[in-house]
């Protein structure tokens, strides 16, 4: 997508000066389809995503279950990882739904996304205005709402895991942990007085206006956790994290990985209220090249800097609208073409805390 981009150029910090173009500049760059929702589109991607499950959990329950040792300790990882991605594909649909860009009709998008993300233990209605408030704040030290940095009188721990070993020990944790933690307990959130739980529906993360909703949210999950143990009590307790469980990990890791690589980079700037303005901090994200898994995932991955510019724009039109704005965006445009686990690796390592620029007060970078 970034073809100039040069391996001298990874840990280049991008510029911090208030650029000379607006977000009025990058809007009339891009043809006006873009923004245009196809219901039939996104139906397409909703029942593509659902026919792959579908059809995978067909394999795994009719044939897989039949291997012979050997071939089922290879087999069953394989299933996790494939289902695990088609279910982080269609979470990601879901987050359109969150948008409004899934359709015309709020409505059909609110019990879409509802359905889809009780299913896959994602509290759609606490996500959604959660999400919201990230992407009116990103990158703000005080506002963000998630993968806020620490400084580094904040990050004692890091100085003890700042090695190898402490590195993977990280690394790890995250990925197994941080998406149920995060809504459990807004880890790597933003710093609220109470409970900031996504659960919580009188917690400081809500207003009043929306507490009723993250009730229903609640209801929603729960429904979905009283099936799995009916399920469990009649088909066993390793059936369902077989066929379930395991495939919801690899979608959780697979969460955390790409939004902790959206927004942690050596070149990207965070900011404080002296300094923090929103297209500065919309452009403090990162567009990254996961193979295959880019379609899989619909482009959220490539793409996730126009996504933060312009968030009603459909999934199948980001690509498209990169292109128009990248001329305009110059050297404000961030993408990485690192290969992910050498990424991930390299910034869990390098990205431990943040200090502030010595030239330019209100500027924070990382470092490790």
């Amino acid at each position: 997508m970034n073809d100039s981009t040069t391996a001298k150029d990874v840990f280049k910090h991008v510029p911090v000066e208030k650029p000379s173009f607006g977000i009025g500049d990058l809007k009339k760059a891009i043809p006006p389809h873009c923004f245009k929702r196809s219901l039939t589109t996104s139906f397409y991607y909703l029942f593509r995503d659902l026919g792959l499950i579908y059809s995978f959990y067909y394999i795994a329950t009719n044939y897989i279950t039949l291997l012979p040792q050997p071939y089922s300790y290879v087999a069953w990882p394989l299933y996790w990882i494939a289902q695990g991605s088609i279910l982080m594909g269609l979470w990601n649909i879901v987050h359109d739904c969150g948008h409004h860009c899934f359709s015309d009709y709020q409505w059909l998008d609110d019990t879409i996304g509802f359905i889809c993300h009780s299913l896959l233990l994602t509290p759609y209605f606490s996500f959604k205005y959660s999400h919201r408030t990230h992407h009116a704040n990103t990158s703000s030290l005080e506002k963000d709402e998630v993968w806020v940095p620490k400084s580094k009188h904040d990050t004692w721990f890091y100085e003890v895991l700042s090695n190898p070993v402490g590195n993977l020990i990280m690394l790890s944790f995250r990925l197994l942990f941080g998406f149920p933690l995060y809504f459990m307990f807004n880890l790597h959130g933003r710093i609220y007085k109470g409970f900031p739980s996504h659960f919580n529906p009188l917690g400081p993360i809500f207003n009043d206006r929306e507490r009723a909703q993250i009730w229903l949210s609640d209801a929603g999950v729960l429904t979905v956790l009283y099936a799995l143990y009916r399920i469990g009590a009649k088909e066993g307790l390793k059936w369902v994290f077989y066929i379930y469980g395991y495939p919801l990990m690899a979608m959780s890791a697979f969460f955390i990985m790409f939004t902790y690589l959206h927004h942690t980079h050596p070149s990207i700037a965070h900011y404080d209220s002296s300094e923090w303005d929103w297209l500065r901090g919309a452009l403090s994200t990162v567009d990254r090249d996961y193979g295959i898994l880019n379609n899989l995932f619909h482009d959220v991955t490539s793409a996730h800097v126009v996504h933060h510019l312009f968030s009603s724009i459909p999934h199948y039109h980001t690509v498209e609208a990169t292109q128009y704005i990248k001329p305009i965006l110059g050297d404000y445009y961030n993408y990485d073409y690192t290969p992910i686990l050498k990424a991930i690796w390299r910034d869990t390592k390098e990205c431990l805390y943040i200090e502030e620029d010595h030239e330019k007060k209100g500027v924070y970078w990382f470092r490790k």
